[in-house]
């Protein structure tokens, strides 16, 4: 062991943001609107599953049934996964957005989300380039699956690039600089 002194640590600033309030648009879209909007989807996945069937494409959903005119069990199970991804989705941002304003956990969730919204839009590809643009087309189920999506992305989007949000502060051993 040594007895020379230890040479005192210095900490560095960093960036705090717990104390910054966020602004109401993003705590209204990000801790309700968007919570409610998923879990109608997972209601629909799980108990409502011929009806999410047939509103994302009728015409397959016939061929798909079993000959009972059921949904068939491996589609059924699928369903109810999708709609435990749709729970996790609502609770991620109805409750872990709730315990915090520090923008580094919520740029970092809502930065997930985001590659999600993105992988949703692109699972669409399937049913034809229309199914992005053309409004005219859209049911209950296009208008959560197409234009909630952009709007969510969009959101997100605004909120990683700071647009409405006040900068950060610089914080050293608990005290605003």
């Amino acid at each position: 062991m040594s007895d020379a002194p230890k040479a005192e640590t210095k900490k560095r600033p960093t960036l705090a943001t717990a104390s910054i309030p966020l602004p109401a648009f993003y705590r209204l879209f990000f801790l309700t609107i968007e919570p409610i909007s998923a879990l109608v989807g997972a209601f629909f996945a799980h108990f409502r599953q011929h009806d999410y069937l047939t509103m994302t494409h009728a015409a397959s959903t016939a061929t798909s049934l079993d000959a009972d005119g059921n949904v068939p069990v491996v589609t059924s199970v699928v369903l109810s996964q999708l709609a435990n991804l749709y729970l996790l989705f609502t609770l991620n941002e109805a409750l872990v957005l709730r315990t915090t304003a520090d923008r580094r956990v919520w740029r970092t969730l809502l930065f997930g989300l985001l590659v999600a919204d993105l992988g949703h839009l692109y699972s669409l590809r399937s049913l034809g380039s229309d199914i992005y643009w053309r409004a005219d087309q859209w049911n209950a189920m296009a208008w959560g699956n197409v234009p909630f999506v952009y709007v969510g992305a969009s959101m997100r989007l605004a909120f990683l690039w700071g647009v409405g949000l006040s900068g950060p502060q610089l914080v050293t051993k608990g005290k605003r600089v």
